[in-house]
């Protein structure tokens, strides 16, 4: 690998709350595994993602793409859930909310 392919893959920087998010996330994901009795393996067979892959999900590590996410939780069948993120932006609204009532002077 050349050393410009190196600086592209580095790792994104994720900050200690955020961590804390993934980490939910992942063991949410085991969690909801571990209810279907399906194993890491079955996981990885119906994703095609190596084991290792699913114990970094289950672990919440940020290095893993959001694709992969995306795959182990349409094999849970909560992929419908991804759906639900952001849908509620209260502080987005709140803001747009102020930007009209400054306008009508």
């Amino acid at each position: 690998m050349t050393n410009s392919a190196q600086k592209s893959k580095r790792s994104p920087v994720i900050f200690p709350k955020n961590q804390k998010a993934l980490t939910q996330l992942g063991e949410n994901i085991k969690l909801a595994r571990k209810r279907r009795n399906y194993t890491q393996t079955l996981i990885s067979e119906r994703t095609g993602l190596s084991r290792l892959t699913i114990r970094k999900i289950e672990r919440g590590d940020g290095t893993v793409s959001i694709g992969h996410y995306v795959a182990v939780l349409s094999v849970l069948g909560l992929v419908d859930d991804l759906t639900k993120v952001a849908n509620d932006d209260q502080l987005g609204r709140k803001l747009q909310d102020i930007k009209l009532m400054s306008k009508q002077g």
